[in-house]
Order: structure tokens, then C-alpha cells, then sequence
């Protein structure tokens, strides 16, 4: 029997090919054991979603005191539901993110609340209960940040609330560094500190509006009466919120608080559709001398409609309709430059006015919000009208609209006389012949710069149109559909000094709009509105010949059509018949520009990518062929 043993050669390659193979084993080993010591991300979501912002970063190096996140988390409980154990496990990875950047000033420490155990207790005492799982176990999932003497609390992580989860854990962070607050002063003839809305009664008694449940969190807030006539100094933030019936003592602490360097945010709505119906909705009052001091020019008689803002609201005919006076404002409408609305995504402006810059003005004005040029100034009155009506009249101005601006400057009095006489003094009476007591540390001029931030409406900080409350297994949570509050607390996180929470809180949202398909849709609609107007006209027209036919005739005939009239009905019907097919055309068009792009889309994700991969491995093939032949 011959035995053929391989060549030399041969065998030498079989053993350095096993040899490689067990190289590239131990690397590949070696490689896992390294990357599994080694905490790195890749973040390429845009906005980078799933990393920490600059401002956490800020405030994650500058702790004054070492602290502890307490997480407590029913990890075992298989009842719990699925959505919130995956949300769990993405929390438990993002903490993971604030240890590394603490460098060792902030730990993560985490408890399993199982019943009757020590961790129980420790949930308990920092007012962590729990929800019960219809199931009859109980779920804690919740944390505590513990510095110093100093605690905070976020009592149920909610799931709805991921687009603030940073915001949320990076303030209660920020919250127990130090045990003062800044204070922030409201003045409002809107029931923000708790009271039936809409006429109707409030489960549980009556519940502060929620941007002032959410600014309570980190700040204290004082109401000050609008009869009021002063304004304390330890205030640090003044909110004037629809003001009306300002005393002039007031109106004058007000300026004067602006001259020493407070800030301002003034909501001033030209009609409040969240007032209470026993209230007048009358266009806020006491602010002409201060706008005007200001270099302000603001008509509270009118509100701003936008086609291209316009929002889908049920009408009274319980119909639903375009409403062009409640604005829908998207991230175009937004200053992408301000730190207040750089990363915000959208707001609604139910009824909001304009905000014009005086041409004598010395002050600089930076746009916050803005409408587009598909907008005019209609009559508060219109806003009784259905959509139909304000289009029948309504003629763009082709230029935009401050709704919302930042003024700053230093700025000069409103009162540069002194206070404003008392009319129950004796002295001070109008037309007296006696000085007018210019009291003590009046200032006709501002000591330094000063920033307002004038919003034409008020109605964005009524709950109902930013948040809508849910009960989940017993336990309140809201869901925010657009940013109105995010644009008040960026506001006031401004304003008041603390530039570092901005950056988190406006993240803006993880949904991503169609923006092309929105474009198609706004030049569509402008089409249509052309089309539709001219019908309207043509309906007028029509009609008021008919009445004028109807005059011509004799008494015995009113009941009988002429040959004129006749011919005119016709001429007309034939008219909206043509119109008519004219917007079917504009409707049609319009749906299948939307079907190409949504086509080309797939054809993208569905062939494109494809082709594009094996493209890639055909290529990467070849040049490895190539390679083993020379």
C-alpha cells in the first residue's frame, strides 16, 4: 500500500493557515475583552439624541458636592410591562453616561424595591411609592439625587416624557448643589395659580396652570396682585401674564424694576380664549406707557391669521375646519440663532398680535417667533367667523410677523416726571400747583442692560394646548404635543442667569416632520385658496344679480325665474362646475406628488441600499481576487 504524503510546501501552508487562524481567534478575543473595559458611543442621530448636551456637561463639571443618583427599579416583576423594561434598560444605559462625565463626583447606585426590604423603605422615605399593577404587584420606578444635606426627587419615571428625560435628571442634579432658589414674580389677570377654566369645575379642587407647577420645581414663584404697588427686590424674574387693571403704582414699580436691570417676560394677548366667560375679553390694558417706553408698537385690537400656519380645530357647526387665527407654528417660524427657541420644534398661538418695532426705537430687537408672509391683520371680531368667511376678504400682506421678540438695551422710563401722582393724595392731585414727589432712588435711565421677552399672546400657557393628562394604572402623567412650555421655561432659564439647563430642556422632539410633503401641501393650499376665493367672489356676484333681476320684476312674476336670470344661473352653475374640476386638478396633483416622493422613498430603502451593498461586496471581492493572483 503507497502512502502519499503532501508536499513540503503544501503542509507548511496548512500550518500557517491554522496558525493565522488562531492568531486572529486570540485578537478577536483580546479585542472583546478590551472593548467590553472601554465605554464608547457612537452617536449619529441627528441633534445626537442619545448623548449628553454641552450644558450637562457644564454642570456635571463644575458639582459642588459629590452625589448620588438613586435609581429604585422593580427589576424582577414579570408583570411589569414591556414597554417600560425596555425603557428601563435605555435609562440604566444613559445614568451610565452621567458617571463617566461626573469623573467621580456623581455615582449611580441601584435598588430593587422588593416588598418588606431595606430598599423599600429607602423608596418610602424619599416619597417613592410606587403604582400598583392591576395584577396586584407593585411597580417603583423612580429616582433620587442626594448632595450634602440637600435631596430631590423624581418620584415615577415617566415614558412619555423621554424627550425631557436629560432635562429632567440634570435638574434635580442642579437642584440639591445649592439650597436657594431664584424667585420669580407673576402678575396676571389669567387664573395661572389655580382655577376652573372654561366654567367648568376642576376634579380635586382648583390647580395651578402647569408651566407654574413646572417653574415651582426649580424656582420660587410669588403672585403679585395686579392692585399692588411695589415689587419686592429679592424678586429675580417679573411675569406680567395679560395684565389688566394695572394700579399706576404698579405699572411704575415695574418700570422701575426693569431700570435697576430685572428682567421681563410680558405676555400681552390681544384675546384670551382661556379666560373665564364672566371675565371681559378685553385686550390687555395698562401697558401703553410701558410699550411705548419700550419701542414697542402693538395694536391689542387685532391678531395675526396665517394661512401656512393655519390648525385643524373643530368648529361650532362641530365641523372640522382651518382655522388660520390659532397658529400651528412649526420650526420655520422659530429664530434658530436664539438659545431660547434654537432647538424647539413647534408651538400653537391661539388669537395672537403683532409685535412691531417703533421706527424711533433705540433698542435692539430680536425676532423669536415669526409667521410667514402668508399673513394680514383681521379685527379680533373675526374670530367669531368660520374659516370660510375670513377667507372670503383675506388679502396677504407678503411680509411676516413678530409674534414673539427679545428686547434688550438699556432702557429708559416711562415716568420720567417721577412716580404717577396718587389721586387720593392731596398733594399730588392732577393740576395741583404743589412739586411732585419724585421719590427716593427715582431712575429716569437704566443703570445697565435689561432684556424683555414680549410674546403676543397668553393663551400658550394654558395647559390644554400644550399637554394632555392621561391616568396610567393610577398614576397621573402628561404627554407635551409641542413646546410652549419649553419655550417659557427656556425663557426664564434666560433670563434669570442659568444658561446651562437651556441646551437640555430644548432638545426639541425625536419625531422628524415630512418637510418636503409639508411644502407640497402649503403650495397646494395656496393654489387652492386663489381658486377658492375666486368662487366665493363669483357666489357674491352671482347673487347680487339675481337680486337685482328680482327687483326689476313686477309684483305678479316674483315667483317666476326670467329668461335672464335663468341665463344667469346657468352661466353660473357652469362657472362652478369648472372651478369645481379646477381644484379636484389641484387636489389630484397634489396627491401624487406626494405618492412619487413617498415612491422614490421606498425605491431608496427598498432597491437603492441594496444594490448599493452588494455593489460594495462585488467590488471589495474583485480586489481581494486580485490581490491572491499576484
Amino acid at each position: 500500500m503507497t502512502t502519499h504524503h503532501p508536499p513540503a510546501g503544501q503542509a507548511g501552508k496548512s500550518f500557517l493557515s491554522i496558525g493565522g487562524l488562531l492568531l486572529v481567534l486570540i485578537i478577536l478575543v483580546l479585542v472583546n475583552v478590551i472593548a467590553s473595559r472601554v465605554n464608547a458611543r457612537w452617536d449619529v442621530t441627528e441633534g445626537k439624541l442619545y448623548s449628553l448636551s454641552d450644558g450637562t456637561r457644564e454642570i456635571l463639571s463644575n458639582l459642588s458636592y459629590d452625589t448620588a443618583i438613586k435609581v429604585f427599579y422593580t427589576r424582577d416583576e414579570t408583570h411589569t410591562p414591556v414597554h417600560i423594561k425596555t425603557y428601563a434598560r435605555r435609562l440604566m444605559d444613559f445614568l451610565s453616561e452621567y458617571e463617566r462625565h461626573g469623573e467621580g463626583k456623581l455615582t449611580i447606585e441601584h435598588y430593587d424595591p422588593e416588598p418588606d426590604s431595606e430598599a423599600e423603605d429607602q423608596a418610602a422615605a424619599y416619597g417613592i411609592s410606587g403604582i400598583d399593577l392591576p395584577t396586584g404587584e407593585r411597580l417603583y420606578f423612580g429616582l433620587a439625587a442626594v448632595a450634602a444635606d440637600q435631596e430631590a426627587v423624581i418620584p415615577m419615571i415617566d415614558p412619555t416624557r423621554e424627550e425631557q428625560l436629560e432635562y429632567d435628571i440634570t435638574r434635580i442634579i442642579a437642584r440639591v448643589q445649592s439650597a436657594e432658589k431664584p424667585t420669580i414674580g407673576i402678575i396676571s389677570a389669567l387664573p395661572v395659580f389655580g382655577m376652573p377654566m372654561m366654567g367648568m369645575p376642576q376634579e380635586g379642587g382648583p390647580e395651578p396652570w402647569m408651566f407654574v407647577s413646572e417653574l415651582r420645581k426649580n424656582h420660587e414663584v410669588r403672585e403679585i396682585s395686579p392692585g399692588a404697588d411695589s415689587i419686592d427686590e429679592s424678586v429675580d424674574l417679573l411675569m406680567l401674564i395679560h395684565p389688566k387693571g394695572l394700579s399706576p403704582a404698579l405699572q411704575y414699580a415695574v418700570d422701575q424694576y426693569l431700570l435697576r436691570g430685572g428682567n421681563l417676560m410680558v405676555f400681552a394677548d390681544p384675546f384670551s380664549v382661556s379666560e373665564p366667560p364672566r371675565s371681559p375679553s378685553k385686550a390687555s390694558d395698562g401697558l401703553a406707557a410701558l410699550f411705548k417706553a419700550w419701542g414697542v408698537e402693538m395694536d391689542l385690537g387685532k391678531a395675526v391669521v396665517d394661512f401656512d400656519f393655519a390648525t385643524r380645530l373643530r368648529g361650532q357647526d362641530n365641523q372640522v375646519e382651518t382655522n388660520p387665527f390659532w397658529l400651528s407654528m412649526d420650526a420655520d417660524a422659530l429664530n434658530r440663532d436664539n438659545i431660547i427657541t434654537a432647538q424647539l420644534e413647534s408651538l400653537l398661538l391661539p388669537a395672537a398680535g403683532a409685535v412691531l418695532k417703533a421706527p424711533d426705537s433705540p433698542y435692539t430687537f430680536e425676532t423669536l417667533v415669526r409667521s410667514s408672509p402668508n399673513a394680514a391683520m383681521s379685527d379680533t371680531m373675526m374670530l367669531q367667523l368660520g374659516a370660510e368667511d375670513l377667507r372670503r376678504d383675506f388679502k396677504a400682506a407678503g411680509t411676516p410677523f413678530d409674534l414673539a421678540v427679545q428686547i434688550t438695551g438699556t432702557f429708559k422710563s416711562a415716568f420720567p416726571e417721577g412716580p404717577p401722582r396718587d389721586p387720593e393724595s392731596g398733594t399730588d392731585k392732577p393740576g395741583s400747583d404743589e412739586p411732585r414727589n419724585t421719590g427716593n432712588g427715582h431712575l429716569e435711565e437704566g443703570q445697565g442692560p435689561a432684556v424683555v421677552v414680549l410674546v403676543g399672546d397668553a393663551d400658550l400657557l394654558f395647559d390644554n394646548y400644550y399637554v394632555s393628562h392621561q391616568n396610567f394604572l393610577g398614576f397621573k402623567i402628561s404627554r407635551m404635543f409641542n413646546d410652549n412650555l419649553n419655550f417659557v421655561l427656556n425663557s426664564g432659564e434666560m433670563l434669570i442667569g442659568s444658561q446651562a439647563l437651556i441646551g437640555i430642556r430644548s432638545r426639541g422632539t425625536f419625531e422628524r416632520p415630512f418637510t418636503r410633503v409639508e411644502a407640497l401641501e402649503k403650495a397646494a393650499q395656496a393654489r387652492w385658496l386663489v381658486r377658492e376665493q375666486e368662487l366665493m367672489r363669483r357666489i357674491d356676484d352671482t347673487n347680487r344679480k339675481l337680486e337685482q333681476l328680482e327687483e326689476q320684476k313686477e309684483a305678479a312674476q316674483q315667483l317666476i325665474l326670467s329668461e335672464a336670470q335663468e341665463a344667469e344661473i346657468r352661466a353660473f352653475q357652469e362657472e362652478r362646475r369648472r372651478i369645481n374640476k379646477e381644484l379636484k386638478t389641484v387636489r389630484r396633483n397634489l396627491r401624487a406628488d406626494i405618492e412619487r416622493l413617498g415612491n422614490t422613498v421606498k425605491f431608496i430603502n427598498t432597491f437603492l441600499m441594496v444594490f448599493v451593498v452588494a455593489a460594495a461586496g462585488m467590488i471589495y471581492g474583485l480586489r481581494q481576487r486580485l490581490k491572491s493572483r499576484r
